[in-house]
């Protein structure tokens, strides 16, 4: 009796250490979770197989065009939610909001390493900086698209998308920010910028660079964003419905002030897209002396930055070096709270 019982206790320890193998073999192998958030865009876009131009944008769902990567399911699992199905000129704040709520609810699952958001080139970088802003996660958050549509010939969508999933999936980008993956590049959500209205490499990031590179399933990090971002920031949307108004004024030569005094009837804030680092006329330097909203001076110029000693007039904030899109972005945000141009010339600084 001794003996069997000696047998079917080394039985027993065998059936456990076999199931405590699989077990731990099913744990190693389970693959990452990716959320893959769709807006639309041209990588959901069809139209004459192809032509790279005369598409419509938004014209094929998540699903439809997740099947055109049949290597994501080798590398994690996906779930997909179709947020919207327009081109990115149709993106509001409120999907902005609808964007940055999600995501913030989602990341508290453990099982999801981070997030994939496909959407329009032409406002990419605008919905970025913004997610930048008010997501409160340190799980990475990618935002890619594409120039050509899904129907094209040679169309650069799915490996964007593959590599934007990968990204998303890595420990190396935990913490970084918002990122935009986009032709092998990996770029920080606030110095990216649309370069070009048909080149591929179309998503640049100017003076500052990016800040990686994909290269098949290898993350290559090189820097990281100095400026406040992501569980850092302070802005909080969660119970916002929209946000407030800011209008873009571009000065050109003998640009109407007049409009200058439209906008400000209509809008919570300014951004000037200014001439050089601040410039505009004497005919607007009278009338913004005159305004009692917040007027933030950026500039129409790809590269450089608006200091302190470029304001024209005392009543304005200068925006660094964010280009004028951006500098509405933050300044939507800065609203929702109490703000002065002390508190406003702080935040230019700091976001």
């Amino acid at each position: 009796m001794k003996r069997i019982a000696a047998i079917l206790m080394c039985l027993m320890m065998v059936f456990i250490l076999v199931s405590a193998g699989a077990e731990e073999a099913t744990v190693s192998e389970k693959k990452p979770k990716i959320v893959v958030l769709a807006t639309g865009g041209t990588i959901a876009g069809a139209g004459e197989a192809g032509k790279t131009a005369g598409y419509t944008p938004g014209s094929l769902t998540a699903e439809e065009f997740l099947s055109a990567v049949p290597k994501l399911s080798d590398v994690v699992e996906i779930e997909a939610i179709q947020v919207c199905n327009v081109g990115s000129d149709d993106i509001t704040a409120e999907t902005w909001i609808t964007l940055a709520n999600t995501i913030n609810e989602m990341a508290a699952d453990p099982d999801i390493k981070g997030f994939v958001i496909t959407h329009g080139t032409d406002t990419m970088e605008e919905t970025a900086y913004f997610l930048n802003l008010t997501v409160k996660t340190d799980k990475p958050v990618v935002l890619t698209g594409s120039m050509r549509p899904a129907t094209s010939i040679s169309a650069d969508g799915p490996m964007n998308l593959y590599e934007s999933v990968c990204v998303a999936a890595s420990e190396k980008t935990k913490g970084q920010g918002v990122l935009i993956v986009f032709s092998d590049r990996i770029y920080a959500a606030r110095s990216v910028t649309k370069t070009s209205t048909y080149n591929v490499t179309a998503i640049a990031a100017g003076e500052t660079g990016c800040i990686g590179i994909v290269r098949d399933d290898a993350i290559n990090l090189y820097e990281s964003s100095s400026k406040r971002h992501t569980t850092a920031s302070e802005f909080d949307v969660s119970g916002l419905q929209t946000l407030p108004k800011v209008s873009i004024l571009y000065f050109s030569i003998d640009a109407d002030p007049s409009l200058l005094q439209y906008a400000a009837e209509h809008s919570d804030g300014l951004v000037i897209a200014s001439a050089g680092a601040g410039g505009f006329s004497e005919e607007w330097i009278e009338v913004i002396n005159g305004l009692s909203i917040p007027v933030v001076i950026s500039s129409r110029i790809d590269d450089g930055i608006i200091t302190n000693d470029d304001l024209l007039c005392s009543n304005t904030v200068n925006a660094n070096n964010l280009p004028p899109q951006k500098a509405a972005v933050l300044l939507r945000l800065a609203l929702t709270g109490e703000t002065n141009q002390a508190s406003l010339e702080e935040l230019f600084m700091q976001y």
